[in-house]
C-alpha cells in the first residue's frame, strides 16, 4: 500500500502527515529530502527506543544525515520538567544548536516531551514527530500540543508548536500491547462521537477488522482522524474556540488518570470520561438516552472501561478538575455530546447532575 499524505495547512507553519505501512523504512532518505535540520536528536523511551531507535538511527546515517539517539525512562512518571531539562543538558553537551532538529520517537508522552523540548531549546529549534502508538497516530501528534505535568495536573505547562512534518507507520502497530491500542481506540471513538457520525458508525461495523489491524481499513481509519484534527486546527490552532470540541470526555478522564497516579492508560480514562459526560448531556437536558447508550456500546465493543472506579476518591476528582487547564474563570467547561457527531461546550453545568455522574 502506497503512503497517503495530507496537508496540516497552518500557512507558513503547514506541515505533511505521511501515513502507510512501510513508512519507517523510509524515513532516512524523506528526512534527507526534506532537509528540515543539518542534525538531529531522536528523542524516544528506553521501550520504544528498544525496538525502534536503532533502525531510525541507522536509517539517517545511511543517507548521510547526523543522528544521535537519547532516552528516557518509559511512563507518564517521566512527563516532567527534570526530564526536559536531563535531556536539554544531553543536547547542549553533544553540541546542538540552532541547525539542530528532534525526532519524537514513541507515543504521546514521547511526543509532548520532545515537542516542548524543541520549542524551547535555543528558542526553538524544529522537530518532527514519528508517532509509535496509536493514540499518538491519530490524535497527540498532530497540532501542535507539547507540554508536561505537575502535580497538580497534566499538561500544566506546555506550550502550542508545530512539527515540521509527521510520518505514520502503520506496520508499527503490530509490535503495540493490546491495552495501548484499545487505549488509541478511545481517542478515534471521540471524533466519531464528537464530529462525525457516519465514522462512528464505521467504526462500528469495522470492528473486527480494525482489532485485526486490517491495513485495507486501519489506514484510512487514521488518516480521517487525522484530516478531522487537521480540519480543527487549521481553525483554531490554539484553542481559543473549536479546538476545545477535541477535549470531549478530557475533563473527567484527565481527572480519573491523576487519581489513579497515572497508572491508568490514558484512553481508558478518556472512555471513562466520555462515558460520563454522556450520562451528564442525558442528565442536563442536552442529549436523549439514546445518544448516551450507543457511545457506551462503541466503548463497550472495543473492550474499553466506563465506569469511575470505585474506590477512586471523589473529592480528588473534584480538585484535579478545578486544576484542569480546560477550566474558565473558575469554571469548569464540558464538551457534552447532544447528538452522535455533535457536541456542545458549555460551563453551564447543575453540580447535582455533576455530584451524580461522579458517584
Amino acid at each position: 500500500m502506497v503512503k497517503q499524505t495530507i496537508e496540516v495547512g497552518l500557512g507558513e507553519r503547514s506541515y505533511p502527515i505521511a501515513i502507510g505501512p512501510g513508512v519507517l523504512s523510509q524515513i532516512g532518505g524523506l528526512l534527507k529530502t526534506a532537509g528540515i535540520a543539518g542534525r538531529y536528536g531522536i528523542i524516544s523511551d528506553d521501550r520504544v527506543a528498544a525496538l525502534y531507535g536503532n533502525t531510525v538511527l541507522a536509517a539517517l546515517v545511511e543517507n548521510g544525515v547526523r543522528a544521535d539517539l537519547f532516552t528516557f525512562p518509559h511512563g507518564e512518571a517521566s512527563k516532567c520538567l527534570q526530564t526536559v531539562e536531563e535531556l536539554a543538558g544531553r543536547l547542549a553537551a553533544s553540541g546542538f544548536d540552532r541547525t539542530s532538529g528532534l525526532i519524537a520517537l514513541g507515543g504521546g508522552v514521547v511526543g509532548d516531551i520532545t515537542g516542548f523540548l524543541a520549542s524551547i531549546y535555543m528558542r526553538g529549534i524544529p522537530f518532527v514527530q514519528i508517532p509509535t502508538s496509536l493514540l499518538a497516530q491519530v490524535d497527540s501528534s498532530v497540532g501542535g500540543k507539547t507540554g508536561v505535568d505537575l502535580t497538580q495536573g497534566k499538561n500544566l505547562i506546555g506550550t502550542f508548536y508545530q512539527p515540521r512534518a509527521v510520518y505514520i507507520d502503520t506496520e508499527v502497530l503490530q509490535t503495540l500491547p493490546e491495552e495501548e491500542f484499545l487505549g488509541g481506540m478511545a481517542e478515534v471513538i471521540k471524533y466519531g462521537a464528537s464530529i462525525d457520525a457516519d465514522f462512528f458508525h464505521w467504526l462500528r461495523e469495522q470492528r473486527d477488522a480494525i482489532v485485526a489491524l486490517d491495513p485495507a481499513v486501519i489506514v484510512p481509519m487514521i488518516r480521517r482522524c487525522c484530516e478531522m484534527k487537521a480540519a480543527v486546527v487549521e481553525q483554531d490552532e490554539q484553542e481559543s474556540g473549536l479546538r476545545r470540541i477535541l477535549n470531549f470526555g478530557h475533563t473527567i478522564g484527565h481527572a480519573v488518570e491523576a487519581v489513579s497516579g497515572y497508572a491508568l492508560n490514558h484512553g481508558f480514562a478518556v472512555a471513562i470520561g466520555m462515558r460520563a459526560v454522556a450520562e451528564l448531556a442525558v442528565r442536563s437536558g442536552r442529549a436523549s438516552s439514546a445518544t448516551a447508550e450507543q457511545i457506551e456500546a462503541l466503548l463497550h465493543l472495543y473492550g474499553l472501561p466506563v465506569a469511575i472506579p470505585a474506590q477512586y476518591d471523589r473529592a480528588a476528582l473534584r480538585q484535579f478538575m478545578r486544576a484542569d487547564k480546560k477550566a474558565s474563570n473558575g469554571r469548569l467547561v464540558f464538551v457534552l455530546p447532544v447528538a452522535l457527531g455533535k457536541v456542545d461546550i458549555t460551563d453551564r453545568i447543575d453540580e447535582a447532575a455533576l455530584d451524580a455522574v461522579l458517584a
